[in-house]
């Protein structure tokens, strides 16, 4: 693979691009970074990364762009934007895609991919990615990385016209992210991989909110643990009544992870701190939906959902 001759787009250059960001253009990969507010604080000192794995990395100069037409056309685009500005940023994404694209949602939720595909070019390949890491910005272009960094791709739609064509775009993005030292395996089931991710951000996501709890407090206190545990249940019996069996024990394996985490404040936290859109659509109403639609019924993230839309209102 000759890394300098693959273009990575980063559209969305916050805690998530910037952290895979900087990692492939350490790797040799030639990376551009599209930046809206914090534009002219990457242009001045680039992407840091202080990472409790990694050590501390910076990527000096950065391509930086405040405009996608500044862009050079991408043959990847790693979407690491929040899913509530998903609509807008269709035709930000269709103009930093070169021709046969492909554009990885690095992003939190269920149909994330079902909502965005409609509004994209058919010549794009669409993928999606589920990042397992703990990982926060702290400062315009700096992002503090604490534990894990798995990120796990599945072919969604696009051109591609045959099962072994998708699955070799799956694997070549997959391969991008190991050459970089990330660990990173293709996924063949995109849905039931989506709902596996549930299994964490529903409770952890959530829960921080509304009790203003980190993780270490949260894994610390009977009632709280308890709270968890349920609602990974309950994400597990939605995603068997929409077809997808989770693998045996996965919930208490994540538990268990948590368990042994340095204490993280999860994504949803920071978005409320800063009074920003919470990803309430794609993490709590989509697969109550599907739920539902598929004639089960999830109470306790139904009212844990009504109570975040409070806080959020």
């Amino acid at each position: 693979m000759n890394k300098a001759k693959v273009r990575i787009g980063i559209i969305g250059t916050g805690a998530i691009g910037g952290f895979y960001g900087a990692l492939l253009a350490r790797a040799g990969f030639d990376v551009h970074f599209l930046l809206r507010s914090e534009y002219a604080a990457v242009r001045d000192n680039g992407v840091q990364i202080d990472s409790a794995v990694h050590g501390t990395l910076k990527v000096y100069p950065a391509q930086a762009y405040a405009h996608v037409g500044q862009m050079p056309p991408c043959e990847w685009l790693l979407v690491g934007a929040k899913t509530t500005a998903n609509a807008e940023l269709a035709a930000v994404i269709a103009q930093a895609a070169a021709p046969g694209a492909k554009v990885v949602l690095l992003q939190n939720g269920l149909d994330v991919e079902e909502q965005l595909r409609p509004l994209l070019p058919e010549h794009l390949h669409l993928l999606g990615g589920l990042c397992f890491i703990c990982v926060n910005r702290t400062a315009p272009g700096v992002v503090q990385h604490q534990a894990l960094g798995a990120v796990n791709l599945g072919y969604h739609s696009g051109p591609a016209a045959s099962g072994a064509v998708r699955q070799g775009i799956t694997d070549e993005g997959a391969a991008l992210f190991r050459e970089a030292g990330i660990e990173s395996q293709a996924m063949a089931n995109l849905a039931q991989a989506r709902w596996q991710k549930l299994v964490w951000n529903v409770p952890y996501n959530g829960l921080s909110v509304l009790l203003r709890a980190s993780t270490t407090p949260l894994m610390a206190d009977p009632n709280s643990r308890a709270l968890i545990q349920a609602l990974m249940a309950d994400v597990v019996e939605g995603a068997r009544a929409c077809g997808h069996e989770l693998p045996s024990g996965y919930a208490e394996h994540l538990f268990a992870i948590t368990a042994q985490m340095p204490d993280y404040w999860p994504s949803m936290y920071h978005d409320f701190a800063q009074q920003r859109p919470l990803e309430l659509a794609a993490i709590y109403a989509a697969p109550l939906a599907r739920a539902r639609a598929a004639g089960c019924s999830l109470p306790r993230i139904e009212a844990l959902h009504q109570a975040l839309a409070f806080l959020s209102a």
